[in-house]
């Protein structure tokens, strides 16, 4: 369940669990017990990580713009296996569908 800002007119603000349903109607305040209307506010982006950032980042610019097949693939090298399709030469793949590898790490479980 998300978690909402509100603002109580006497007390402050507060914070509260609510369903995403219910996301418009006012929050009773745990002090006074008058309804409060939800606050807009901001992410804190400055604690998060690089990595959790650019994915935030990644994944707003694919909400909007998508990329092209052509975009994609000049990101990579030529023969990447992830565009050609080739597997890696360090896996090793049974009829089954199940891999292994056979070069390195043999005392791994591949799953």
């Amino acid at each position: 369940m998300p978690v909402y800002d509100y603002l109580c007119d006497a007390c402050g603000p507060f914070t509260a669990m609510r369903p995403m349903a219910e996301y418009e109607t006012p929050q009773t305040c745990p002090e006074c017990s008058v309804a409060a209307p939800r606050s807009l506010s901001v992410p804190y982006f400055a604690n998060m990580t690089t990595e959790r950032r650019h994915a935030f980042a990644t994944n707003e610019r694919s909400a909007h713009a998508p990329q092209s097949s052509g975009e994609y693939k000049s990101k990579h090298g030529a023969n990447c296996s992830c565009c050609t399709g080739k597997g890696s030469r360090l896996t090793a793949r049974a009829k089954d569908g199940s891999k292994s590898f056979p070069t390195s790490r043999p005392w791994m479980i591949s799953h």
